[in-house]
């Protein structure tokens, strides 16, 4: 039999159908691209073109690997398979259309098999990818995707079923071997009619045709857009946000030339669908509709009109809805703040738990601020709720209205370095300082250092706030303003080194003061100091703790700061892990400045996360965040759950309180003389 190509049909040979069945698919499909591209480019710039060995290596790992995709075994597991199925049977389709030319005439005789059958692998790996997935998706759609139309999807896998099913019988055709195409040989061995062959080439080429149809259509765009996104993610740190101006020396214009700057090329955010960057444009064509972002998201868990997977559909929408306009230089009326609307922008609390949780590297967070630092710098719309944390930030440089000559009143009698040079700063943060609950947590921190030994200071009324609830809450100038005067301190006492027992501190302190002239300081979250004086022997292990302890990661410290093991390794560990801990913890609702705003839900995030930590069992909640401490606490008491949240320096510091009174206690047995002893030397007040 010859070729289903070669033979004629009628009047139409089977090259003539299949260069118009090819053609027009295969044009349409480029057309939708350039399309989607010079969509993309009107994004404004970003120079996201340096570091080419990192992004090489997350591309080989992310893209190649799949390794996000893996997070999800099952469905990981699946989509991997179609993933390299296709990349191993790639070359079959051109050879299909061309008559078996390339295997017959351009393959040496020695890569025949070898070819043959990765082609078939290939096959076979996309086949039993699909075959689940599609019996998934038709008998036991996910909860999450019920609300979205299953067509597009089905549609796709069955696609798929049919162009992997037909390639067997095609294959059978040409003569397979046992040992490099067993599946394609046990075909032949049929006897199947030729015109079963020739019907089976026909709906094989049709499916790829149609394939090539549907996806600038669909959410499978992502099998062309994937690739530049994830070559072109963000390597900067996590959560990391940009200045106002960046100079030609890399590092942000400092305030007293900001007003030089032509406002146009300032970082006010975005409004316009062109004020975002052409990286983040590509965002909108890389979304699989996987919704783990959706499933991971504390505003879209306790029901806010937040859902990270619909901000990026949004933003292709929005473009596609108005393309002929935005192609010919113009700009729709309708905002990109009006399509993805206020209530989503304001419910973020900027975990980044949807960014982690993305197998495309797509970054959903910075869609929102960006919205955010527009609506508070320019169109002056946004939560009243803002403008006493504001309002106090500008005052007092501290969001609770203090002020600063009360910054250090806590540690009045603690004999510590205030206001003067020392090898550490501990950067107290608002909380501690003025937070009668999270005064503690200071003194016993403080309590600790000096029990190591460590030369240590604050900085008492010259401290002021990082700046980090003003810069998620999108006042840029304020942040700036209040990372300058940061700097001023520390460049005037000599700061080298930082202790922080605020994640959001460690995390603006350490990844983005350094655009502002920290590049030299060294911060550390209080907990990787502690547990490394615990390594040192310079403090004692904990042990025989008589709690039964959970930890509760913060997200600034575990997710986005990558601290994970220094917190438990300070407490002796944990009895009972939550459902979810460590990089995959649940935000405690702070983030984002929602401290400084009311939350209007049916159900309140803390309450979400409280109910997990009640979950374990355990009677103490181990915190290494004064906002979690506070959040934690109040979402135990909504659940009813009789659960002490304490910080990881005052489970340290109450042991070696408790040994010290047990030496004073045996002291006094044997000698019979007193020692003296008081609360406030212990750290507590």
């Amino acid at each position: 039999m010859d070729h289903p190509l070669l033979q004629s049909y009628g009047p139409l040979d089977g090259w003539h159908i299949l260069l118009l069945i090819g053609g027009l698919s295969i044009g349409f499909f480029l057309y939708q691209v350039q399309k989607a591209i010079r969509l993309v480019m009107l994004g404004a710039p970003d120079d996201r073109f340096g570091s080419w060995r990192a992004r090489l290596s997350e591309f080989i790992s992310g893209w190649l690997g799949q390794k996000r995709v893996l997070r999800d075994r099952f469905v990981g597991s699946m989509h991997v398979l179609m993933f390299w199925g296709f990349l191993m049977l790639a070359s079959d389709m051109f050879d299909l259309a061309t008559a078996n030319t390339f295997s017959d005439k351009i393959l040496p005789d020695a890569l025949f098999g070898p070819w043959n059958g990765m082609v078939e692998l290939g096959y076979t790996m996309a086949f039993i990818g699909c075959v689940p997935a599609l019996i998934r998706r038709v008998v036991f759609a996910p909860e999450k995707l019920e609300h979205e139309s299953q067509l597009e999807g089905n549609i796709i896998l069955f696609l798929i079923f049919s162009i992997t099913t037909t390639s067997f019988i095609v294959e059978s055709f040409h003569d397979p071997s046992s040992k490099w195409e067993p599946i394609g040989h046990w075909v032949g061995g049929m006897g199947l009619a030729d015109g079963t062959v020739v019907a089976a080439y026909w709906i094989h080429m049709l499916s790829i045709c149609i394939f090539f149809v549907l996806i600038p259509l669909s959410k499978h765009m992502h099998l062309v857009m994937a690739v530049p996104n994830v070559f072109f993610h963000d390597i900067e740190p996590k959560g990391k946000m940009r200045p106002l101006a960046v100079g030609d020396d890399g590092k942000a214009v400092p305030m007293e030339k900001i007003l030089e700057i032509d406002p146009d090329d300032l970082g006010l955010g975005a409004s316009a669908y062109t004020d975002y960057t052409w990286r983040q444009l590509i965002d909108g064509w890389s979304c699989t509709s996987c919704a783990r972002c959706q499933d991971v998201c504390p505003a879209y868990a306790s029901g806010k009109g937040l859902n990270p997977m619909q901000v990026i559909h949004d933003v292709r929408n929005y473009a596609n809805e108005h393309a002929p306009l935005l192609l010919s230089g113009g700009q729709p009326e309708e905002t990109m703040m009006q399509r993805i609307t206020d209530e989503a922008v304001w419910a973020c609390t900027t975990c980044n738990a949807c960014v982690d949780a993305c197998p495309l590297y797509i970054e959903h967070v910075p869609k929102l601020t960006d919205l955010r630092r527009n609506a508070v710098m320019e169109t002056m719309e946004y939560p009243d709720q803002l403008n006493v944390a504001f309002d106090n930030l500008d005052s007092t440089s501290n969001p609770y209205g203090f002020g600063s000559h009360e910054r250090a009143d806590w540690a009045a009698d603690l004999d510590v370095k205030v206001g003067e040079p020392a090898e550490y700063i501990y950067f107290v943060g608002c909380a501690a300082s003025f937070d009668e609950r999270n005064q503690k947590v200071a003194r016993s921190t403080i309590s600790l250092l000096k029990e190591a030994g460590l030369d240590v200071g604050i900085l008492g009324m010259q401290e002021g706030c990082s700046g980090d609830p003003a810069r998620r809450a999108g006042n840029e100038f304020l942040f700036q303003m209040l990372a300058e005067t940061n700097m001023m301190t520390f460049q005037e006492l000599g700061v080298k080194r930082i202790v922080a027992s605020c994640p959001h501190c460690f995390h603006t302190l350490g990844k983005e003061y350094g655009d502002y002239g920290g590049d030299e300081l060294e911060v550390f979250h209080h907990s990787e100091i502690l547990a490394k004086l615990q390594e040192e022997g310079k403090l004692p292990q904990v042990e025989n703790n008589d709690r039964s302890v959970t930890f509760h990661d913060p997200c600034y410290l575990g997710r986005i700061g990558g601290v994970i093991d220094e917190p438990r390794d300070v407490i002796g560990g944990v009895d009972v892990e939550t459902e979810n801990h460590g990089q995959d913890s649940f935000c405690c609702g702070a983030g984002g400045a929602q401290m400084w705003m009311e939350e209007d839900a049916d159900k309140r995030v803390n309450v979400i996360r409280a109910a997990e930590l009640a979950e374990t069992g355990c009677d103490t909640v181990a915190v290494g965040c004064p906002f979690c401490s506070i959040m934690v606490k109040d979402g135990l008491d909504a659940v009813g759950a009789e659960m002490e949240v304490m910080d990881v320096a005052e489970i340290l510091w109450e042991q070696i309180v408790s040994r010290d009174a047990d030496i004073h206690e045996q002291y006094q047995k044997k000698s019979g003389k007193a020692r003296i002893w008081s609360s406030s030397q212990a750290g507590f007040i």
